[in-house]
């Protein structure tokens, strides 16, 4: 399959696989010609340059830097300001331009992370598969709950707490929808944008009353009356709120009940 590694005179041709968290998926080469491989045409992107790659068999946290002009109309400044390619999946290798069906060696591979934006280039840090070791092993106690509303620990079905509606108004950070719900019932949970220009993208909300939704920040992009959006409910992590609301207090995550630091400071009689 590497036969083409020994060849007298070099046909490779580096290739770099992206696919964003909304499914989008491109393909780029350094070859000076665009490539078809496995139903994905690969554009000449000569701008884009890899750092130097080691692999190795130890458990360091592997990262690579890729840089490159932004010049292609498929990466561009607003998109990579706006978090579109935040922990994109990256897959790196090298291919026979000659024949790029007929093989592939695989050089490196993760999410993207960190990226930065400098005088019409960027550079982005792709994080391997061993970069997982730095994360904690043992959650820390708290108070709160650690799980994510809905997720595989909470439990919690957000079918029934999630509707599409349209944005009325907004300004700043407060968006008025098509529909008023009583209540906060979607205040620390999320917005999807589906339409407009900020689709793809998502908002935390602070809180809800009524038709009225405050974001945790304003959006990246100016919303428009009529863009589509979807809103589903929030928690606030705590114990009374997952019993009370949710009826979920099983699949609660937290040590509610466990005595905190201010325990060490009582005296007696107080």
């Amino acid at each position: 399959m590497a036969a083409f590694l020994e060849a007298p005179v070099g046909t490779i041709a580096f290739c770099w696989r992206l696919e964003r968290a909304d499914g989008v998926c491109m393909g780029f080469t350094t070859h000076d010609r665009d490539l078809e491989i496995g139903h994905l045409t690969y554009r000449a992107a000569p701008g884009m340059v890899p750092s130097a790659i080691a692999m190795s068999d130890g458990f360091d946290a592997a990262r690579l830097d890729i840089g490159g002009a932004l010049t292609s109309a498929a990466i561009t400044e607003s998109d990579l300001r706006s978090g579109r390619w935040d922990r994109a999946a990256v897959r790196i290798f090298m291919v026979d331009w000659t024949d790029p069906e007929g093989g592939q060696v695989a050089l490196a591979s993760g999410e993207i992370g960190d990226v930065s934006i400098e005088g019409g280039a960027f550079s982005a840090e792709l994080r391997g598969a061993t970069a997982i070791l730095d994360r904690p092993v043992v959650e820390q106690t708290s108070p709160e709950c650690r799980a994510q509303l809905g997720d595989r620990r909470c439990r919690v079905d957000l079918a029934p707490r999630s509707r599409m509606t349209r944005v009325v108004s907004a300004e700043e950070d407060v968006v008025v929808v098509a529909e008023a719900a009583a209540g906060n019932p979607y205040g620390y949970g999320q917005l999807r944008w589906i339409g407009g220009a900020n689709s793809g993208l998502a908002s935390q909300i602070a809180a809800s009353d009524g038709a009225r939704l405050t974001l945790r920040e304003p959006p990246v992009f100016a919303p428009a009356a009529g863009d589509l959006i979807e809103i589903v409910e929030g928690c606030d992590r705590s114990f009374t709120t997952c019993r009370t609301r949710f009826g979920n207090a099983a699949n609660f995550r937290g040590e509610p009940h466990l005595p905190g630091i201010d325990l060490l400071t009582r005296y007696p009689g107080a």
